[in-house]
């Protein structure tokens, strides 16, 4: 007794010091930057982004912007527009981070530099014009923290940070009503920071206010005259050359506006400046400057407790019915009438063929009426043990449902790690790409896992071509995956935006597939078909199948597996909602309650199970046992709402413009619902296994 209190107590310690680490650790890879008085602080400039299209653009690509000079600052080696070296998470989600000509020192004020002049041709303010029009924002990077734009709540109770800033605006001219649009050109930079007792100071808030300025307020060392004050904003616009476009259109007493397509060399000026402004904080401590960016989300809270209760109902009453079909079986049917029953309905029929041959009296007549009322019922509620002898018969196609099941498992272990990892904290925001990254790493490590199941299950169906189903296994789901990026990334290269994959980063992927996930799934497959034995099942396969009699509509029609998925979809369906609102509408914020996600994925998961359970014991009932691939498609079948969901978030919500832009949405939405069906398709069919094994193995049949 006092050993076991001892490990007991050596269980919980261990456990609370791995959960005070995981508390601790709150940024990986990334410590404290402590500043001193004048010491450099980089500023970095990353990409602009827009939530009404899915193309982005890297900040020094674009014309209108001052281009890096390749100065260093502050005794930095690296002089500016030198990238910074990314993780492949940050790569894959169009990061593409440089150094700028920015001159920042902690605690120093400036009231006012100059940037660059830039002269923007006509076509580069047509684009300019349309990336405004869109809603491009841009975004900076310092000590890690994204440059924000400030905002409060309307009792101005509240202070809460949206990343990026604003490429520029647009108003509409008093007099003909037309659309004018503005560059911001001059960007007020807050760095918020507070001491420490360590020594030095650390930054809690980067905020940015662009504004802008008409280059003819500007003045000969390029920062306008009293830069706080209001001014007019620098438009967008270069006067046409009325004599070129007269040339253009002959003997017409209409002359057009120019709109970006002819090329006469005019250009307009741009000017840069820029403003920097330290404010002490005390309010805000280092490990949670993050949470201004969360804070516009705090009202959600009640609306994911609510889906919490949501699911839990709608589970409750699906684990009812499952409670009752197990009651039925294993300790009703099994435990009390069940042994016997195929023996019944052998003296019945013995009876009935006495009765035919005349030997059977009045009251042995009526006693089988009886007995007969009694089978009727019995085979109501019993149905399923007909199939003894063929609810095991190995189906078709099982080798592509082998490897269906193995992919599935993957991803999985994938999802379960990334849930975990991002419930504990240690992915979170400000661990840029970590996601994806871990993701990914993840991801190619539980090809043992995949090659496992899949050559396990592909044993218990019989197969001797193991090292094909591994080859199935390892190639088929990640080669469509990597196929279809691919495609994609030829319309996005198209667009030069850098949302498409660098070469360099396709020929990564394509190694760690090839040279390590494959050989993984060989270890795994190699494991599990030879150095394990065969899934043993409780009853033995027939030579001859039977016949299946006429089936309900609900078990062999489309409409009756999407209605299967109808309760697992209920289950996610108010979680989508901040889930779609975070990947498509606003980009420029953070989902963070992976608290509350992975709760709901693990109410999802039982739910998935149980309608698998009920609608595998109904089947069985009919006398079908066509069971296999059945429930693999019941437990994926709420993939198909997801992505009608998908198709009408895209029409009623959202705003994207572009051909490229609705290839992309569309795209990913159906490769995110192929990921979420083999995932739940796989837990469905290992549930109606697990199931019909354990009921089986209860049924004693001579």
């Amino acid at each position: 007794m006092e050993l076991r209190w001892s490990l007991r107590l050596r269980q919980w310690t261990l456990w609370l010091l791995f959960v005070s680490y995981t508390y601790a650790f709150y940024i990986p890879g990334y410590s404290v930057k402590r500043y001193g008085d004048d010491e450099h602080i980089p500023l970095l400039v990353n990409k602009i982004f827009s939530d009404n299209t899915q193309l982005q653009y890297a900040y020094f690509d674009l014309p209108f912007i001052c281009p890096p000079s390749g100065r260093s600052h502050g005794g930095s080696p690296f002089g500016s527009g030198q990238s910074v070296s990314l993780n492949l998470g940050e790569i894959l989600r169009g990061d593409r981070i440089m150094t700028s000509d920015f001159e920042i020192q902690m605690g120093k004020n400036v009231e006012c530099q100059a940037l660059c002049t830039q002269e923007v041709g006509r076509k580069d303010v047509k684009w300019t014009r349309q990336l405004i029009k869109e809603g491009y924002v841009a975004e900076w990077i310092a000590d890690n923290l994204p440059g924000a734009t400030s905002f409060v709540t309307v009792d101005r109770s509240r202070k809460y940070y949206a990343t990026g800033f604003k490429l520029g605006f647009q108003d509409y001219s008093p007099i003909d009503g037309k659309a004018r649009y503005y560059l911001n050109n001059h960007f007020t930079i807050v760095i918020r920071w507070r001491s420490v007792p360590e020594g030095g100071k650390v930054i809690v808030g980067f905020e940015i206010y662009p504004k802008s300025i008409r280059a003819a307020d500007h003045l000969e060392g390029g920062c306008p005259q009293q830069v706080h004050e209001t001014h007019e904003g620098l438009e967008l616009y270069i006067p046409p050359d009325t004599s070129k476009l007269r040339e253009m259109y002959p003997g017409s007493s209409y002359i057009p506006e120019d709109d970006g397509d002819m090329d006469d060399g005019a250009t307009l000026k741009v000017p840069y400046t820029y403003s920097v402004y330290f404010k002490e904080e005390n309010g805000v401590d280092w490990w949670n400057r993050w949470d201004l960016y969360f804070s516009n989300q705090d009202e959600g809270s009640t609306t994911h407790w609510l889906a919490i209760l949501n699911s839990l109902t709608i589970s409750g009453v699906l684990g009812v019915a499952v409670y009752v079909i197990w009651s039925r079986t294993v300790q009703g049917d099994i435990k009390g009438r069940g042994d016997g029953a195929m023996e019944d309905k052998v003296r019945g029929k013995s009876k009935s063929e006495r009765k035919g041959d005349g030997l059977l009296e009045q009251g042995d007549v009526e006693r089988d009426a009886d007995a007969s009322s009694d089978d009727e019922g019995l085979e109501d509620v019993s149905g399923w043990k007909l199939l003894h002898g063929d609810v095991f018969r190995v189906p078709e196609y099982s080798g592509l449902l082998a490897p269906l099941v193995g992919s599935g498992m993957q991803l999985f272990f994938m999802v379960s790690g990334l849930l975990l990892l991002s419930s504990l904290g240690v992915l979170n925001p400000s661990f840029r790409g970590g996601f994806v990254s871990v993701g990914m790493g993840l991801f190619i490590f539980a090809g043992l896992f995949s090659g496992y199941f899949s050559g396990r299950l592909y044993k218990t169906f019989g197969g001797v071509k193991w090292r094909k189903n591994t080859l199935i296994t390892a190639l088929f789901f990640p080669g469509l995956a990597f196929s279809l990026i691919f495609i994609l990334n030829l319309f996005v290269w198209s667009q030069a935006s850098s949302t498409a994959i660098p070469f360099g980063t396709l020929v990564s992927l394509l190694a760690l597939w090839l040279l390590i996930q494959v050989p993984l799934v060989y270890v795994g497959s190699w494991y599990g078909y030879v150095r394990t034995e065969a899934w043993e099942h409780p009853t033995k396969t027939t030579s001859i199948a039977r016949q299946i009699p006429p089936q309900p509509w609900y078990l062999h029609s489309i409409s009756g597996t999407l209605l299967t998925g109808a309760a697992p979809f209920a289950v996610l369906f108010i979680e989508l909602l901040f889930v779609f609102k975070n990947l498509w509408q606003d980009k420029s914020g953070y989902y963070y309650v992976f608290g509350f996600l992975s709760a709901v994925s693990t109410i999802l998961m039982v739910t998935v199970s149980e309608v698998t359970v009920i609608a595998t014991y109904s089947q069985l009932c009919a006398e079908n046992y066509h069971w296999w691939w059945q429930s693999f498609l019941t437990g994926s079948s709420s993939a198909f709402w997801v992505f009608g969901y998908c198709i009408w978030y895209y029409i009623f919500h959202l705003h994207i413009t572009g051909f490229v832009s609705g290839l992309l949405f569309f795209s990913y939405s159906f490769l995110a619902c192929a990921v979420y069906g083999l995932l739940t398709g796989t837990v469905g069919f290992l549930t109606a296994y697990t199931f019909i094994r354990r009921i089986y193995s209860s049924v004693k049949v001579d």
